[in-house]
């Protein structure tokens, strides 16, 4: 659980964070977040899909999960964000 929360909101940081440097595709701050959270859910799930993160033992005790288990989930969700929001930004942009 704690995992999905860390991708995330890592995933709605890294919208806004694509979102600023992409001037021309930014959906807006609400949007980039939205954008970059479906982002950071898609890119924490696929990465625990091929065991790179959530895999720890700990986590799956219950007990905390160790910090380079949140790294990289919250790594997976800043990338998987700004992906997504580059995606739908780019879009959007050839739509209008």
């Amino acid at each position: 659980m704690i995992g999905t929360i860390i991708g995330l909101i890592s995933g709605a940081v890294g919208g806004n964070v694509a979102g600023s440097l992409m001037k021309g595709s930014s959906l807006g701050t609400l949007w980039n977040s939205v954008a970059g959270i479906a982002g950071g859910g898609i890119g924490a799930t696929i990465l625990g899909m091929i065991g790179l993160g959530g895999a720890d033992p700990a986590a799956a005790a219950g007990a905390m999960p160790s910090v380079m288990s949140m790294l990289s989930m919250g790594g997976s969700g800043l990338v998987g964000g700004g992906v997504v929001m580059a995606i739908v930004g780019m879009i959007r942009k050839a739509m209008a």
